[in-house]
Protein backbone atom coordinates (compact mmCIF):
# COMPACT_ATOMS: atom_id res chain seq x y z
CA UNK A 1 0.00 0.00 0.00
CA UNK A 2 2.90 2.28 0.74
CA UNK A 3 4.06 2.29 -2.91
CA UNK A 4 0.46 2.95 -4.47
CA UNK A 5 -0.17 5.64 -1.66
CA UNK A 6 3.05 7.33 -2.83
CA UNK A 7 2.44 6.66 -6.96
CA UNK A 8 -0.77 8.60 -6.01
CA UNK A 9 0.88 11.07 -3.85
CA UNK A 10 -1.56 9.94 -0.97
CA UNK A 11 -0.67 10.88 2.64
CA UNK A 12 -3.66 8.96 4.31
CA UNK A 13 -5.03 5.68 4.73
CA UNK A 14 -8.60 7.05 4.77
CA UNK A 15 -8.13 9.13 1.12
CA UNK A 16 -6.89 5.52 -0.30
CA UNK A 17 -9.80 3.70 1.49
CA UNK A 18 -12.13 6.55 -0.30
CA UNK A 19 -10.84 6.07 -3.65
CA UNK A 20 -10.95 2.39 -3.91
CA UNK A 21 -14.40 2.93 -2.73
CA UNK A 22 -15.45 5.29 -5.05
CA UNK A 23 -14.22 2.97 -8.32
CA UNK A 24 -16.15 0.75 -6.78
CA UNK A 25 -19.43 2.63 -6.46
CA UNK A 26 -18.71 4.38 -9.76
CA UNK A 27 -18.25 1.13 -11.63
CA UNK A 28 -21.35 -0.25 -10.03
CA UNK A 29 -23.48 3.22 -10.86
CA UNK A 30 -22.31 2.97 -14.47
CA UNK A 31 -23.28 -0.70 -15.14
CA UNK A 32 -26.68 0.36 -13.46
CA UNK A 33 -27.72 3.72 -15.40
CA UNK A 34 -25.99 1.96 -18.97
CA UNK A 35 -29.25 -1.06 -18.57
CA UNK A 36 -32.23 1.26 -18.78
CA UNK A 37 -30.34 3.34 -21.76
CA UNK A 38 -29.60 0.06 -23.76
CA UNK A 39 -33.20 -0.93 -22.90
CA UNK A 40 -34.37 2.99 -24.61
CA UNK A 41 -32.45 2.06 -27.27
CA UNK A 42 -34.27 -1.36 -27.67
CA UNK A 43 -31.54 -3.58 -27.13
CA UNK A 44 -31.18 -6.54 -24.90
CA UNK A 45 -30.12 -9.81 -25.43
CA UNK A 46 -33.20 -11.33 -26.35
CA UNK A 47 -33.24 -9.13 -29.60
CA UNK A 48 -29.40 -8.94 -30.79
CA UNK A 49 -26.92 -11.23 -30.51
CA UNK A 50 -24.64 -11.27 -27.05
CA UNK A 51 -21.50 -11.06 -29.42
CA UNK A 52 -23.01 -7.62 -30.18
CA UNK A 53 -25.02 -6.57 -27.08
CA UNK A 54 -22.06 -6.71 -24.88
CA UNK A 55 -19.77 -4.92 -26.41
CA UNK A 56 -22.53 -2.25 -27.26
CA UNK A 57 -23.32 -1.74 -23.59
CA UNK A 58 -19.49 -1.80 -22.35
CA UNK A 59 -18.92 0.92 -24.95
CA UNK A 60 -22.08 2.97 -23.21
CA UNK A 61 -20.47 2.07 -19.72
CA UNK A 62 -17.03 3.50 -20.69
CA UNK A 63 -18.94 7.62 -21.20
CA UNK A 64 -20.87 6.82 -18.55
CA UNK A 65 -18.09 6.27 -16.08
CA UNK A 66 -15.95 8.65 -17.00
CA UNK A 67 -18.47 11.70 -16.92
CA UNK A 68 -19.30 10.14 -13.48
CA UNK A 69 -16.12 9.28 -11.28
CA UNK A 70 -14.90 12.60 -10.34
CA UNK A 71 -18.80 13.69 -9.13
CA UNK A 72 -19.09 10.06 -7.17
CA UNK A 73 -14.63 10.98 -6.26
CA UNK A 74 -16.30 14.69 -4.92
CA UNK A 75 -18.98 12.77 -2.64
CA UNK A 76 -15.90 11.51 -0.64
CA UNK A 77 -13.63 14.48 -0.69
CA UNK A 78 -11.83 13.17 -3.41
CA UNK A 79 -12.24 15.33 -6.55
CA UNK A 80 -8.77 16.77 -6.58
CA UNK A 81 -7.56 13.76 -6.85
CA UNK A 82 -10.13 12.43 -9.74
CA UNK A 83 -9.80 15.11 -11.96
CA UNK A 84 -6.18 14.29 -12.26
CA UNK A 85 -7.21 11.28 -12.72
CA UNK A 86 -9.44 11.90 -15.50
CA UNK A 87 -7.48 14.03 -17.29
CA UNK A 88 -4.33 12.20 -16.83
CA UNK A 89 -6.28 8.79 -18.52
CA UNK A 90 -8.17 10.64 -21.32
CA UNK A 91 -5.06 12.41 -22.48
CA UNK A 92 -3.54 8.55 -23.01
CA UNK A 93 -6.88 7.78 -24.94
CA UNK A 94 -5.62 10.76 -27.23
CA UNK A 95 -8.46 13.08 -25.98
CA UNK A 96 -5.88 15.01 -24.10
CA UNK A 97 -7.30 18.52 -26.10
CA UNK A 98 -10.76 18.30 -24.53
CA UNK A 99 -9.08 19.98 -21.71
CA UNK A 100 -7.13 22.14 -22.76
CA UNK A 101 -7.47 25.82 -22.78
CA UNK A 102 -7.85 28.73 -25.52
CA UNK A 103 -4.85 30.78 -23.59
Amino acid sequence: MKKLKQRWEIESNWSLVAIFVVFAINGSFAAWVAKPITAFLGLNPETISGWLYYPLRILLIFPIYQLTLPIVGWLFGQFKFFWAFEKKFLSRLGLGFLFKTGN
